[in-house]
């Protein structure tokens, strides 16, 4: 019996490849393209966050430290919270705080629910005039703050909301941006969902707060960051408007803090991060629904 030996080649040693660097697409990037990218984020990052960091580094230092040493010295050498203290101790921080959340709250849920109401009526609801009432909301936009703020200050005489918390609310609580937002958010959800709805028997209201309303919560979140951030920073209407000092905003407290210890930066820095910090925990609290707004509308099987 004989034995037919078959010989097989050896198997070529694997050729070691560098690992390729893809971008979402697929497609290859660079080394030098993609060091120029991180370099750009570096320096965005650097522009945006550095301010926010170099005050929080400020208002921890002490007295003793000098702040304004060449080169800057970043992290404090002894962390201090008496900054903080002597903010709450020098003007009622807390108070303007608070006159701010409730202003700021109102404005939330004003623009939230009126902004909904308003974007899906113009999104989904068939009547004459809705080109144009879309037209007058984008008008609306291109109109500048203070070219109305005079006729809205009379406005507010006229209702007898003047130093009131309601007068620094009313102007603002539906913008037309956030109507805009969700209008466009109401018009990429499919149309076969609601017809779907339509025929087992659901009327506008329950298309709208069943189906519709649940599927653009990214867009809300937008809407509730923006409509916050607004009335949380607004300074120039709640001057004009209030003028007794128990009703003053966080923003309009610290510029009296400001102009009256301007020296002292570390007072000033310590007032800053206060108003900051709730910004901050805000959109700690909404960001996975905010990121979640460039898919609103999609099919959820």
């Amino acid at each position: 019996m004989s034995v037919i030996e078959e010989v097989r080649p050896a198997p070529a040693p694997a050729v070691a490849r560098e690992p390729r660097i893809t971008d979402e697409h697929g497609r290859r990037i660079r080394v030098g393209e993609l060091v120029l990218r991180y370099v750009l984020l570096l320096a965005v990052l650097a522009l945006t966050v550095g301010p926010f960091l170099w005050q929080l580094s400020t208002s921890l230092k002490g007295p003793a430290e000098d702040i304004f040493s060449s080169p800057p010295k970043f992290l404090p050498g002894r962390p201090t919270l008496h900054n903080y203290e002597r903010v709450a101790d020098t003007i009622p921080v807390w108070d303007y705080a608070l006159n701010s959340l409730k202003v700021a709250t109102a404005n939330v849920v004003t623009n939230c629910v009126g902004s909904a109401l308003a974007g899906y009526a113009l999104a989904r609801l068939r009547y004459r005039g809705r080109g144009v009432a879309t037209l007058v909301f984008v008008l609306a936009m291109l109109v500048p703050v203070e070219g109305i703020i005079i006729a809205q200050f009379t406005t507010m005489r006229e209702l007898g909301l003047n130093n009131t918390l309601i007068g620094v609310v009313l102007p603002g609580c539906i913008g037309a941006m956030n109507v805009l937002l969700m209008r466009n958010a109401f018009l990429n959800l499919p149309y076969e969902i609601e017809e779907a709805a339509y025929v087992d028997g659901a009327d506008v209201w329950q298309r709208f707060l069943r189906i519709a309303l649940p599927s653009v919560k990214g867009t809300l979140a937008v809407v509730a960051i923006f409509a916050f951030m607004g009335a949380w920073d607004d300074f120039l209407w709640p001057l004009i408007v209030l003028s007794d000092p128990s009703r003053f905003t966080l923003t309009i407290g610290l510029n009296y803090l400001h102009g009256t210890f301007a020296t002292d930066e570390r007072l000033v820095a310590a007032g800053t991060v206060i108003a900051v910090a709730p910004l901050i925990a805000l959109f700690a609290c909404l960001q996975r629904y905010f990121f979640r707004g460039v898919g609103e509308g999609a099919v959820k099987g």
